[in-house]
């Protein structure tokens, strides 16, 4: 059975991930074959927009990458995971340039290499099932897939705490941080694919994709985490100029709040927190998404083949044991020559390029 199915008919190109087993994870055929469906798609004047979305009945839309492969190469040469990441990458960047409006439906778990497919569609429409993470930093990596081109340009500083703490969205939260443009819950989902379909068949279709999803859009409720309160503390403690002196600010001020993020950080990768704070900073001023890429292509062929990595894939996913060893086991013990090492350019034939 297919990793993935593509159709196109009636203006409506489609991509379904179908990887129920894996919560759709993607690897890098699944990348290749989404690549190689969108570059027929662009210059098709057939397709008017394209919906991703997974299997019906099964759980998540993409839960992230092949994190176990990733691994298991980074722990030898790392070529097939380099492979991947390069692949992936440029899925990334043929979304985010895309001429052709498209629809994610991020009905599930949306993280990691799901959250890399979907942001950069011009509609994101979760549900009540949808929860959203970037949760890199707890197994050793970084919010990669763009990361350092999204997170830091949300509102405030809810990117950075978004990738320092891999903290879970749901609906309503995922629209105050931007994730997603609408809110439906599952009972009309139908509806929306029919308003898509009918959509995808008019020469405007991103003008008449906006209209009709905006009527079908709904109230998500309450948010869990980014309360007015929250927010305020978010600006004020993750806008702090190191990661060292966030810690400090969430232990002086002492809210429950405050001491659940700050023991939520002390769980991840010292490396992986201060590789995702400088990313951040970096990403910001980024002028290009493929700036971006080329640098996070960087930190993955490196990272992936580091103690963190491995060690926390095996404390997180195989052995499950949530014990990781960091090394280094402290903030303080992250170089500066260390970052550079891992920020550095690589040899010219191993860069990354976009298509």
């Amino acid at each position: 059975m297919s990793d993935i199915f593509t159709s196109s008919a009636n203006g409506l190109a489609r991509i379904t991930l179908n990887r129920p087993a894996a919560l759709h994870a993607l690897n890098t055929h699944m990348c290749a074959n989404m690549i190689q469906a969108l570059l027929a798609w662009r210059d098709d004047a057939s397709v008017n927009a394209v919906l991703l979305d997974h299997a019906e009945g099964t759980r998540g839309f993409c839960a992230g990458g092949d994190i176990r492969m990733i691994a298991e190469s980074g722990a030898k040469d790392a070529k097939e995971a380099s492979e991947f990441f390069f692949t992936e990458y440029r899925l990334n960047h043929l979304l985010f340039h895309y001429p052709k409006p498209v629809v994610a439906l991020i009905d599930g778990v949306t993280m990691g290499g799901g959250v890399g497919i979907s942001m950069p569609a011009r509609f994101r429409i979760a549900t009540e099932n949808t929860t959203y993470a970037m949760p890199e930093t707890g197994i050793g990596l970084f919010p990669d897939v763009g990361g350092g081109w999204y997170l830091p340009r949300k509102a405030g500083a809810i990117g950075m705490w978004l990738a320092l703490t891999g903290a879970r969205l749901k609906a309503a939260d995922c629209l105050i941080a931007g994730v997603a443009t609408h809110f439906m819950p599952t009972e009309i989902l139908a509806a929306a694919r029919a308003q898509i379909a009918g959509a995808a068949q008019t020469h405007d279709a991103g003008r008449a994709l906006e209209s009709g999803l905006d009527a079908l859009s709904e109230s998500a409720g309450r948010p869990k985490e980014l309360t007015p309160e929250n927010i305020e503390r978010i600006n004020r403690i993750f806008a702090l100029s190191s990661v060292e002196e966030i810690f400090g600010a969430l232990e002086a001020d002492g809210s429950e709040w405050s001491k659940t993020q700050l023991a939520t950080l002390q769980t991840k990768s010292p490396q992986a927190m201060k590789i995702t704070f400088r990313q951040m900073r970096e990403g910001a001023a980024k002028a290009s998404f493929a700036d971006e890429m080329v640098s996070e292509y960087r930190l993955a062929s490196r990272v992936c083949a580091r103690h963190d990595f491995q060690e926390g894939v095996r404390a997180l996913i195989v052995d499950k044991d949530n014990k990781p060893v960091w090394n280094p086991a402290t903030l303080e013990g992250v170089s500066d020559a260390l970052l550079d090492e891992l920020f550095a350019p690589l040899p010219s034939t191993d860069e990354w390029t976009p298509l």
